[in-house]
């Protein structure tokens, strides 16, 4: 950012980093995070893609990693990932190994790495046990000192605390994108954060 002015960011996603309908590309929380950086960082040229893959577990995405920095060659990659992995049932320590080489894959292409776990849904938090991969991509984070954006445990207190009924289909999009765009605007705030440190303590509102 300093040498350059500019900031390219890859989002390595599944299909709850996407939203269907009309204008759902601009919806959707890569978009809404680009909006928000390039209001936090005046005179600094952000660009956020995102690379979607569909039923992919961890493993599965980062042995596309290494073509997908190539083509992208961006300076940081959110990657989320752990839905499918709890889905198929994979091993956590599988995923724990596919996290670790993701990384290093990143970082040996001069990518920093913010990792992004599961969505919360109250319809299928007790069908689906997520809490081990959520776990685990804490400890790989810790591990290999990169950034943890906790978006389950983000949704989860949006839910508790009522801000947001995650539970009813009424809503539908309209409730989709205020979501995403409450996604986008916290992880700004979070990068922002680590480029700026303690430059905002303000904690991100519905």
């Amino acid at each position: 950012i300093k040498t350059t002015k500019k900031l390219s960011i890859t989002v390595l996603g599944t299909a709850s980093s996407v939203l269907i309908g009309q204008d759902a590309l601009g919806a959707a929380y890569p978009a809404r995070l680009e909006v928000e950086l390039q209001k936090k960082l005046e005179g600094v040229e952000v660009k956020v893609n995102a690379v979607i893959q569909t039923r992919q577990t961890t493993a599965d995405l980062w042995r596309q990693m290494g073509r997908i920095l190539s083509e992208k060659r961006p300076s940081l990659v959110i990657w989320q990932t752990g839905t499918y992995d709890a889905i198929r049932g994979i091993e956590p320590d599988q995923m724990r190994v596919a996290l670790d080489k993701g990384i290093e894959a990143a970082r040996a292409a001069g990518a920093d790495v913010m990792l992004v776990n599961m969505q919360y849904s109250p319809r299928t938090a007790n069908m689906i046990a997520l809490n081990d991969y959520i776990d685990i991509m804490r400890l790989v984070s810790q591990e290999k000192e990169a950034l943890l954006f906790d978006r389950y445990g983000v949704m989860r207190y949006w839910f508790d605390t009522r801000q947001f009924d995650l539970y009813t289909r009424a809503r539908g999009m309209a409730l989709a994108r205020r979501v995403h765009d409450c996604l986008g605007r916290a992880m700004a705030t979070m990068i922002y954060d680590v480029l700026m440190p303690k430059a905002s303590d303000e904690p991100v509102k519905p």
